[in-house]
C-alpha cells in the first residue's frame, strides 16, 4: 500500500516546503519510488528542481475543471527514484474555481487513484493555510507530518490544523494518522531553541520525531542550484539529518501498516 503523507502547518517559515522537498528525496534515496506534489501556489518544491518554462501543466490543471490526468503532468528529476508533481501560482485561484462544487475535497483523492500504485511514497506539499487544497491533501493521506519551527509560539495554530486533522478523520478519511512532530529551524546554540524543544515534547510527547533539523545555510543554498541538499552538501549537518528523518518515516509507516493489518485480523 502506498504511503501518502501530507507536510501540513498554517503557519509560514517552518520550514514546510524544505522539508517536502528533502525527506522526499531522501526517501527516494533509500530505494523507494517517490512522487512530491507542489500543491502550494508558491511552488517553492517545483522551483527547486525545474525552470519555469519547462512546467507546461501543472497540479492546477488537474484540480480545475480541465481535470487533466495526473499522470500527464509527473515529471522525473534528476534522482531515478523521486518525480514531481509540479505547482503554479494558478493554486491560488483553485479555492474560487472549487467554490460549491460538491467534490471539491475530493479532486485530488480522484486524480491520485490512476497512479497511486505507481509510487511507494507519495509526499503532498501544501500552502500555508487551511483552505481547499490542504483539505484536498488531508482526504487523500494515509498520513500527516507537522514541521515546527523551533521558536517562541511554535505551537500557537497547530490546534487549528489538530482540529481540521479530526475532522477529516470524522467523515472523508478516517484512515489519516499522525506520523509525527518534526521541529525545523533548531539552533541548539539558543536557549531559545532549547526551551522550545522540550515544550514541543511536553505537548506532543512520543508523536514528537526523535530527529531535529538544524538550522543550515546549505538547505537555503541547495534550490538555487536545482539540487536537494543531499546531492548538493551530502556530508552537510541537513543531509545527514534528512536520511535520518526519512529512516524514521518509513519505520514509522511499517509499523502503522503492521497495526492496521493487526487490527484489521482482529
Amino acid at each position: 500500500m502506498t504511503a501518502i503523507i501530507t507536510i501540513a502547518n498554517q503557519k509560514g517559515g517552518v520550514g514546510k516546503t524544505t522539508t517536502a522537498i528533502n525527506l522526499s528525496a531522501a526517501i527516494a534515496h533509500r530505494g523507494k519510488r517517490t512522487l512530491l506534489i507542489d500543491l502550494d501556489p508558491q511552488a517553492n518544491s517545483t522551483i527547486a528542481f525545474f525552470e519555469s518554462g519547462e512546467i507546461s501543466a501543472s497540479m492546477f490543471d488537474v484540480l480545475s475543471e480541465t481535470r487533466t490526468p495526473m499522470a500527464n503532468i509527473i515529471k522525473p528529476t534528476k534522482d531515478p527514484n523521486l518525480f514531481v508533481g509540479p505547482g503554479r501560482l494558478a493554486l491560488a485561484k483553485l479555492e474560487q474555481v472549487l467554490a460549491g462544487q460538491f467534490d471539491a475535497p475530493y479532486r485530488l483523492k480522484d486524480a491520485l487513484a490512476p497512479v497511486v500504485k505507481d509510487f511507494d511514497y507519495i509526499v503532498l506539499d501544501t500552502p500555508p493555510s487551511l483552505g481547499i487544497l490542504t483539505v484536498n491533501a488531508l482526504v487523500s493521506s494515509t498520513h500527516l507530518v507537522v514541521p515546527i519551527q523551533a521558536a517562541y509560539f511554535a505551537i500557537e495554530g497547530t490546534d487549528d490544523l489538530l482540529e481540521t486533522y479530526e475532522r477529516i478523520r470524522a467523515r472523508p478519511n478516517p484512515g489519516l494518522k499522525v506520523l509525527g512532530v518534526v521541529i525545523t529551524l533548531f539552533d541548539k546554540r539558543t536557549n531559545i531553541s532549547r526551551d522550545t524543544h522540550g515544550q514541543i515534547r511536553t505537548v506532543f510527547g512520543e508523536v514528537l520525531f526523535k530527529t531535529k533539523i538544524s538550522k543550515n545555510v546549505r538547505l537555503e543554498e541547495s534550490p538555487a542550484y536545482k539540487e536537494t541538499i543531499l546531492t548538493f552538501a551530502p556530508k552537510s549537518p541537513g543531509a545527514v539529518e534528512y536520511k535520518k528523518l526519512a529512516a524514521e518515516v518509513i519505520q514509522r509507516v511499517e509499523e502503522s501498516r503492521v497495526a492496521r493489518h493487526a487490527e484489521d485480523a482482529a
